[in-house]
Parts: C-alpha cells; structure tokens; sequence
C-alpha cells in the first residue's frame, strides 16, 4: 500500500510509517491479524480495485477467550477518601488530632508534617469474607463477598485534571483514546443500534477537562464515548426535524451517504470520514431504539426500589445504574457513569467538611451501586459484566487546613474495587502503610488496572496496540503492563 500524495499526509509519512505501509501486503496481513487493527481487519476491495475501509465498529475476535462481555465504571470524581470508606487504619484513630512527622503530596504541595485526621465513621466487619467497610456504604457493604478490593493503587499526579486523564486514558495529557474507545476498538460493537461506549454525567454538570474524559484521540470519530441521559430525552438532537417522515429521512441519508463513498473513493486512508459515515446511520438507528432502552415502564417496583428509584437522595444515580443495566442486556460494550461535578460542592473533593461532602456523594450512590450489583447477579448478567469503582486518587491522612477535617489529594495510595466479569469476590489486595499514606505493599499503577480490565474482556494488554505518530500506541504504554493476576 502506498502514500496517496492527494491525501495531503504524504509529506508527513516518517521512515517508520513509509516501512510499514511499503514493507508488502503479507506484512500487513500480519499486524492485522496480530494487533487487531481496526483498519485492515475491516478492509475490503471493491469492483473498481479500490481499497477501501468499512465498518471499524464491527465485532471482532478477543485475543483470548473472556470473562467479561461488557464493563460498566462507576467514576467517583473528585477523590473519595479510601481511609474513610473501605481502607481501615485503626492507627488513625489512636493519632486523631496530633501533629506528626509525615511526607504528603497534594494540591497544596509537598509537607514533611501534618495534623491526623482519624476516620469519622465507624468501620464494621462484612460478609463471609470479614471485609471492613465504614458507615457510609450500609448497603455496598452487604456485597462484599461479590468484590475483590484493591487497596494498593498508585498514580503520578494529585492534580485533578491530569489526574483524570491518566486514569479515563493512561496518560497525563490530553490526546489519547480513554478507556472506553480503546475497549470498542479491540472488539467492536455487539449491537449496532446503539453507541458501544456510552457516558453519563452527573446531574450537576460533567468532570474537569469534560469530553477528553471520553475522547477517541487519534483513533476514528466512531469510538469516541456518547453522553446520553437517563431521562425521556437521553440524547440531545436525536429526533428528526418536525414533519419529516421516516423515510424521507432515510432517502436523505443514503444521499449523502452515496456522496460522502465518492469523495472518500479518491481517498485510500480517509477513516475519519467513514466514521461520520457510521455515525449518520448509528443516529438513524438510534432514533427508534435509544428511547426503548430508556423506558423504564415495564421495570417492577421492586426493581426501582432496588436502586433506590423511589427516593430523592438516590433517584437520579439510581436511574444511571438502572440505565446501566439495561444497555449491558442490549449489548454495550463500555458504561461509564460519573458522581460528581464539576464544582467542589458537587463532588469528592473534600478540602473542607470531609463528613458533610462523603455523606452527601455516598448517601446518592451507596443504594444505587449496591442494587446494580445485587439486580446484575439474581439475573445472570455479574458472570459478563465487569463493575468498576473508584476516582482519580485517594486522600491523605492529614488535614489540609490548621481547622477543620478536610483532607488534601492522595495520588500514593488509594483504593480501587471491582465486582463480578471473571473477578475473584471477597479479597482485598495490597495494601497502603499503617497511615493509608502511602502504597507499599503489592503495589498497582493505573495501567495495571487497565491491563486487567482488557484482559478480562479477552484483549492482551501488551498486544492492542494503534499506530500512530510512527509507535505502536497502547493503552498501558510502550512499557506495557500485566493485569493484577491476585484478583482474577
């Protein structure tokens, strides 16, 4: 395959790329077969000799059989605390309001002492497994046994924005495909009626740096995340003009479908154009089937209990989770579902009155998140369906302010958990120091995380990989990563 100098690209092609597109068709066969690459796999000859790209949302083969089929991320934006929620110190509680020697790193810079901070809510035993969970999770904490807890998890940066970033996309700046794109790219779409990465926001409004949490970076437009809601109108511009009959809308369609095939024809490599393509019709498709998915009449009232449905503090997470689970029946890949906003009151970060921030944040999700669990198990669907818990970073042991019981970013050691898909419930892995300070024993990076949530989906971590900028680009790096093997 050679350079098409029309396309404008020629110019920018580095030794490496012209190698790699040059180096003949059995080598290509080869890194299609190999990497998965959306491009090759899905490339066809037409009658006039053309090649040309198709469909990169079809479904495609794992690299390995997998647990999970579908992953839904309950992202916990702004940090909860995981000293206060499911990492118990006890020597917290005996040094509560004395100054101590001790090295943290948060938005407030490095400190070499600080003033403790001792749990405020008690924690209790849970589960055949004994697993320690505070007051704030009552309900969650009835399904530990169901969850493997992973108690180790490092970053690089306490900043929120960044932070963010790392963990939405494995890298600290903007750019690159996030989690979800990377998932739908590896295996594609099982229902095409419907977006296989789908985003839903909090009702006080999206997280820091907004749609780069979701983006597709460098991969096509169609494996980009869709925000919808859990409401009557779960996609904003989704009907069709007034007046315009469904048919007369198909006609436009394949109109401008059939001028859209000519100008990409000139084109060998013009995938972000058969995106808008896929995107046009995946809209048309959505049209009739997205308010289906969002119509929760024939739900019982024992299901909406279940979620918390009935009550105001838990209604609107609850209607998320319930929403959740009806997309992974019809066959969404990657739901990611985001408590907190983009204000401080609005979410996790609790730089001042930690009890009254976690007992709001914690009081809108604990019922919702248990019922998704506990709904997911009693109907088949927690053996292929991989739930996610956790926020950028953790808190640290120390106070922030000279008053008051806010606590400043923990990027060292936090906590992370995941329930059902291929995950082995009632364990708890690696552990922070006896402060929750700091990481120390097993200790996971974020693209450990990722490699886990590819393997159980089927997909090798270290082989997924989309050449771009001369590399073969991968969500866990060029350094690659193995998954937390202690938890499958």
């Amino acid at each position: 395959m050679t350079a098409n100098p029309s396309s404008g690209s020629f110019c920018r092609r580095t030794r490496r790329e012209f190698f790699w597109e040059a180096g003949g068709g059995f080598t290509a066969v080869a890194l299609a077969g190999l990497l998965g690459d959306a491009f090759f796999a899905r490339q066809t000859v037409a009658a006039d000799g053309v090649s040309r790209y198709v469909n990169p949302l079809a479904p495609k083969p794992p690299h390995h059989p997998a647990k999970a089929k579908s992953v839904i991320f309950l992202f916990m934006y702004g940090g909860p605390s995981h000293i206060d929620t499911f990492d118990y110190k006890p020597k917290l509680c005996q040094l509560d309001g004395k100054t101590i020697a001790v090295k943290t790193f948060g938005r407030g810079g490095h400190k070499n002492v600080g003033r403790v901070v001792g749990p405020k809510w008690q924690f209790r035993p849970y589960g055949r497994c004994g697993k320690y969970v505070s007051d704030l999770f009552p309900n969650l904490a009835t399904c530990v046994d169901d969850i493997a807890f992973v108690h180790s998890m490092y970053a690089e940066s306490p900043i929120h924005g960044s932070a963010m970033l790392m963990m939405n996309s494995g890298r600290l700046l903007s750019g690159h495909p996030s989690l979800g794109s990377w998932v739908n790219y590896g295996l594609g779409s099982v229902n095409e009626n419907l977006p296989g990465f789908v985003v839903m926001l909090d009702k006080t409004g999206g997280p820091i740096s907004g749609p780069k949490n979701w983006s597709c970076g460098y991969m096509p437009a169609g494996y980009q995340g869709t925000v919808i809601r859990a409401d009557a109108t779960p996609i904003h511009d989704l009907a069709p003009p007034a007046g315009m009959a469904r048919e007369t809308q198909r006609q436009l369609l394949d109109q401008l479908r059939e001028k859209n095939e000519a100008h990409r024809g000139l084109r060998l490599d013009n995938s972000e154009l058969a995106a808008r393509i896929a995107s046009y019709e995946l809209a048309f498709k959505m049209q009739e089937h997205a308010p289906e998915a969002v119509d929760f009449s024939k739900e019982t009232q024992a299901t909406l209990q279940l979620y918390g449905i009935d009550q105001p503090q838990t209604a609107d997470f609850g209607r998320k989770c319930l929403l959740a689970r009806r997309l992974v029946e019809r066959g969404v890949r990657f739901i990611q579902i985001y408590s907190g906003g983009a204000h401080n009151d609005d979410n996790w970060d609790a730089h001042g009155d930690l009890v009254k921030n976690h007992s709001k944040h914690a009081g809108n999700t604990d019922k919702p998140i248990a019922g998704l669990l506990k709904d997911l198990k009693q109907r088949g669907l927690l053996e292929s369906t991989l739930v996610v818990w956790g926020g950028e970073f953790g808190r640290q042991p120390t106070a922030e302010y000279a008053v008051g019981t806010g606590r400043d970013h923990n990027a060292y050691g936090f906590t992370m958990w995941l329930a059902g898909g291929g995950v082995k419930g009632g364990v708890s892995v690696g552990a922070t120091d006896e402060l929750g300070n700091n990481a120390v024993e097993n200790r996971f990076h974020v693209k450990h995380l990722h490699a886990t949530i590819l393997h159980l989906l089927g997909l090798n971590p270290n082989r997924l990989s989309y050449f771009y900028g001369g590399l073969d680009q991968k969500l866990v790096g060029v350094e690659g990563a193995d998954p937390i093997h202690q938890i499958l």
